[in-house]
């Protein structure tokens, strides 16, 4: 198998695709890193925008590190099991107006 260098721009570009299910998750938007271990723990893609984000967005999707099967020159290809976790709900334009 060729090595293959990739900064975070690089992984920005790739499409993520789940492999059980053949589902294209997006482009990688962040990631996480472990500071004291200096080590990738997860890539994030942000939820898709509600009504042009005027109604917050859903929720990201964050894939741990190990859940990672093969990173590729143009995919990353992922064993994700569909749950979601919410890291910090933006509030929409119009959630601003109606809070309780």
């Amino acid at each position: 198998m060729k090595k293959l260098l990739c900064s975070f721009q690089d992984l920005r570009d790739k499409e993520v695709v789940n492999v059980k299910d053949g589902c294209i998750l997006g482009c990688v938007d962040d990631i996480e890193i472990d500071t004291c271990k200096a080590l990738v723990c997860s890539i994030i893609i942000f939820g898709r925008p509600k009504l042009f984000g005027l109604l917050g967005r859903e929720d990201d999707l964050i894939i741990r590190w190990c859940d990672i099967d093969i990173i590729g020159e143009d995919t990353i290809l992922v064993n994700y099991d569909g749950k979601r976790r919410k890291i910090a709900k933006k509030e929409g334009f119009l959630q601003k107006f109606f809070k309780n």
